[in-house]
C-alpha cells in the first residue's frame, strides 16, 4: 500500500448550494487545506489557477452545469488609469492607507459588522462575531497584510490621536507574482466615495511599487450586479480553460 506524500494536497468537493450571484443556480466548490511549510508556495499556485482563499482552505467553483464564474487578474504595468477612476482618487485625496500586519482590533471589527448589516445581511457571513473575525483574519499560513484605510490628521496637538479615523480595510495575501484581495469592508456611510475602487486602485499602485506583475480580484460572473464594477478594471486578464487571456475592452451586456 502507497502513502500519499505528506506535503501533497487532497481536493475535496462540497455539496450543493444555492449560488449566491446567478438566482436559480446551484454551486459547489472544490477545495484543499493551506497549511504546513509549503502552503505559502501551494497558495501561489492555486491562485493563479483560479482558486481563492478563505482562512486556511483554498478553493474554486466546481459547478456542473455552470462556468460563470471567472478569475480576474490586472496586469499592474499595463493598467490604464481612466477619468473616471482619476475622480475617485480626487475625492479620496483626504484618506491614507498604510499596510501591516495581520492583527485584527476592535476598531476593524465595528466597521466589519456595519458593513455586513448594510450589504451581506442575509448572507453566509452575517452571524460573524468578533472571535469569527479575528480567525479570518489570523487563521493564515500564507503571507497576508491588513491595508487599513484612513482620514489624514492634520492637526494630531488639536485631535490628540496619532493616525486619524479609520474608514476602510482589506485583507490581502501577497503572493509571487502579486497581490491577492481576499476580502476588502468599508464605513457604509462613505459608499458614495466609491471605496471599493478605491482599494484597488491602492491597490494596483502597490503591487506596481514592490515589483509585482498582478492583482488579483476574485471572481468576475458576467451579469451579475455585485460583480460589474471587476469589468471595469483594464486590461485585465481572465482564466478560461485555455490559461488567461487578456481582455482590453469592457464586457459587453
Amino acid at each position: 500500500m502507497t502513502q500519499q506524500p505528506r506535503d501533497t494536497p487532497q481536493f475535496y468537493l462540497t455539496a450543493p448550494t444555492d449560488c449566491p450571484y446567478l438566482p436559480g443556480q446551484m454551486e459547489r466548490k472544490v477545495f484543499t487545506h493551506l497549511v504546513g511549510p509549503r502552503a505559502g508556495e501551494l497558495n501561489d499556485i492555486l491562485t493563479q489557477g483560479g482558486f481563492r482563499r478563505s482562512q486556511s482552505i483554498a478553493y474554486r467553483p466546481a459547478c456542473e452545469n455552470c462556468r460563470a464564474c471567472i478569475s480576474v487578474r490586472v496586469p499592474v504595468a499595463d493598467f490604464v488609469m481612466t477619468r473616471s477612476f482619476r475622480r475617485v482618487m480626487k475625492a479620496n485625496a483626504d484618506l491614507t492607507g498604510e499596510m501591516r500586519a495581520a492583527v485584527p482590533t476592535s476598531e476593524q471589527y465595528s466597521i466589519f459588522r456595519a458593513y455586513l448589516d448594510w450589504r451581506h445581511r442575509s448572507g453566509g457571513m452575517a452571524d460573524m462575531t468578533v472571535l469569527d473575525y479575528a480567525l479570518m483574519v489570523e487563521d493564515s499560513h500564507v503571507t497576508t497584510r491588513l491595508v487599513e484605510y484612513r482620514r489624514r490628521d492634520a492637526d494630531t496637538a488639536v485631535t490628540g490621536r496619532s493616525k486619524g479615523e479609520l474608514v476602510a480595510c482589506v485583507l490581502t495575501d501577497v503572493l509571487a507574482d502579486g497581490l491577492s484581495l481576499v476580502y476588502s469592508f468599508f464605513e457604509p456611510e462613505l459608499a458614495d466615495r466609491s471605496l471599493g475602487t478605491l482599494v484597488i486602485l491602492d491597490h494596483i499602485a502597490r503591487a506596481r511599487a514592490m515589483g509585482l506583475p498582478y492583482v488579483y480580484l476574485g471572481y468576475w460572473v458576467e451579469g451579475s450586479r455585485k460583480m460589474d464594477y471587476k469589468a471595469r478594471f483594464l486590461p485585465q486578464e481572465r482564466l478560461h480553460p485555455e490559461g488567461w487571456v487578456r481582455h482590453d475592452e469592457p464586457a459587453r451586456g
